[in-house]
C-alpha cells in the first residue's frame, strides 16, 4: 500500500475536523449546519459522522437511519464507496456512523489508519468529521489531520474547562508524533510521564526550552508543526454577550499554558429554533434560515471559505504515531481526576475562573471521579477478557 503522507492531500481539500471536549455543547449542529452551508455556496462537501457508539448525525440533517455506515465498513460488511451517500441538500454527502459498535477508542490501529487513508482520498472541497466528545486516542488523531480543526465549547465552567483540556491532550499528542522513538526529546518526555501529575502541570513552552538543549531537532520540528497549528474555536450557546469573553481567556490560557494560538471563529447565541428544526427533521439553515443561529452559522462558514488551506509543511505522517504512551485504558481513574485538577488550577490562574465557579467544578469533579473509576473498571475487565481470547488462539 502506497505511505500517505500528510502534506499530500492538503492543496486540494481543506479537512475541518470538529470536536468538543465536552458532550452537548453543539457540535453535531455546528457540523451538520456549516456542510449545508458551504454546499449552499457551491462547494462540494463530505460530511462524516466519526462519533461512533453514539451516531447521530443523521437525524440533524433530516436522513433516516442508515443501512450502511462506518460501523458496516470497519466490520466488513461493505465496501467505503458504498458509504458515500447523497443528501437533500445541494453538493453535500454523507458518510453515517454507526451507534451499535464500541466507541473510537476501541478501534484498533490499523482500522483508524485505514480510515484515514480512506477519508484523505476523497475528492471534495471540505471534508468535516463531526468527532466524538472526548480526548480518546482516535479522536486525536483524527484532529490531528489538520492544522485548522474547530472546538466547539459553550461558556459554562465545564465546557470551557474540557475545551482547553482537550487542547492540550492534542499538544502533547502531537509532541508524541513528532519525537521519534528512541530520540532524546521521545526519552525525556517518558521519563516525565512516569509522574503524571507533574507533567500535566509543565507549561509547554518552558518544556520546548528543556528539549532545545536536550534535543535542538527534535524541538525544532516541533516548534515548526506548532506555527503552522492553527486550531480554530467557536462558542455555542451564550445567552449574554459578557458570555463571548470566555473566549478570550480559553484563547489567553492557551496562548500562556500551550503556546498555542488559537482563531476565534465565531459566538453563535443560544436559539430555541433549532429545537423546532430538529423537531422538523431540518437543519436550522433550511428550516429557518433568518434565525440568529443560521445567520451566525453563514459568518462562520463565510470565513471558512476565505481562509487558506494550511499544511503542516512537512510529511507529518498520523497513521505512524505510536500509541504506546497513550494507553488511556490502563491509567487510574486517580491519575485522570489529578490531571484534571491541574488544569482547573491553570485556569484559575489565569482568572478564567470565578470562585463561585471553582466551588461548582470541585462538586462536579467529585462526581466525575466515581464516572471514571466505574469506566475504567470496565475498560480494564475487557482488557483481560481480550487478553485471555488471545492466548487462547
Amino acid at each position: 500500500m502506497q505511505e500517505f503522507k500528510y502534506c499530500d492531500i492538503i492543496d486540494f481539500m481543506q479537512i475541518i475536523p470538529v470536536a468538543s471536549g465536552k458532550g452537548g455543547v453543539g457540535k453535531s449542529l455546528l457540523s451538520a449546519n456549516l456542510a449545508i452551508t458551504l454546499g449552499q455556496a457551491g462547494k462540494k462537501v463530505i460530511l462524516v459522522d466519526l462519533d461512533l457508539g453514539a451516531s447521530n448525525l443523521h437525524l440533524v440533517i433530516g436522513q433516516n437511519s442508515p443501512k450502511t455506515g462506518l460501523g458496516t465498513y470497519l466490520t466488513g460488511q461493505t465496501s467505503f464507496t458504498d458509504l458515500i451517500a447523497g443528501t437533500d441538500y445541494k453538493n453535500v454527502s454523507f458518510i453515517a456512523g454507526d451507534s451499535e459498535i464500541p466507541g473510537l477508542s476501541s478501534l484498533k490501529t490499523n482500522k483508524k489508519n485505514d480510515l484515514i487513508r480512506q477519508f484523505t482520498s476523497l475528492n471534495a472541497d471540505y471534508l468535516i468529521l463531526d468527532l466524538g466528545a472526548g480526548t480518546h486516542l482516535t479522536i486525536l488523531d483524527m484532529f490531528l489531520l489538520s492544522p485548522q480543526g474547530i472546538v466547539v465549547t459553550a461558556p459554562t465552567v465545564t465546557a470551557t474547562l474540557n475545551g482547553y483540556l482537550f487542547l492540550k491532550n492534542i499538544v502533547f499528542r502531537m509532541m508524541y508524533n513528532t519525537f521519534a522513538k528512541g530520540s532524546p526529546a521521545y526519552s525525556y518526555l517518558e521519563t516525565l510521564r512516569k509522574d503524571s501529575a507533574s507533567l500535566q502541570r509543565l507549561y509547554i513552552p518552558k518544556l520546548v526550552e528543556t528539549l532545545e538543549k536536550t534535543d535542538p531537532p527534535s524541538a525544532a520540528l516541533f516548534k515548526s508543526r506548532m506555527a503552522r497549528f492553527h486550531p480554530r474555536l467557536v462558542l455555542n450557546m451564550i445567552d449574554d454577550p459578557k458570555d463571548a469573553d470566555r473566549a478570550i481567556k480559553i484563547r489567553r490560557s492557551c496562548q500562556q499554558y500551550l503556546g498555542l494560538d488559537i482563531e476565534h471563529l465565531g459566538v453563535i447565541y443560544r436559539d430555541t429554533m433549532q429545537d423546532k428544526a430538529l423537531a422538523s427533521r431540518l437543519p436550522v439553515v433550511v428550516y429557518k434560515p433568518q434565525s440568529i443561529i443560521a445567520q451566525a452559522i453563514g459568518r462562520i462558514a463565510e470565513k471558512i471559505m476565505q481562509s487558506e488551506t494550511l499544511s503542516f509543511g512537512d510529511s507529518y505522517d498520523i497513521t505512524q504515531a505510536t500509541d504506546a504512551s497513550f494507553d488511556l485504558a490502563a491509567e487510574e481513574a486517580t491519575d485522570d481526576f489529578e490531571a484534571r485538577m491541574s488544569y482547573v488550577e491553570e485556569l484559575a490562574g489565569t482568572g478564567a475562573l470565578s470562585a463561585g465557579e471553582l466551588a461548582e467544578l470541585i462538586k462536579q469533579q467529585q462526581f466525575e471521579l466515581t464516572r471514571l473509576r466505574n469506566e475504567n473498571t470496565l475498560l480494564k475487565k475487557k482488557i483481560v477478557e481480550a487478553a485471555k481470547q488471545g492466548y487462547k488462539v
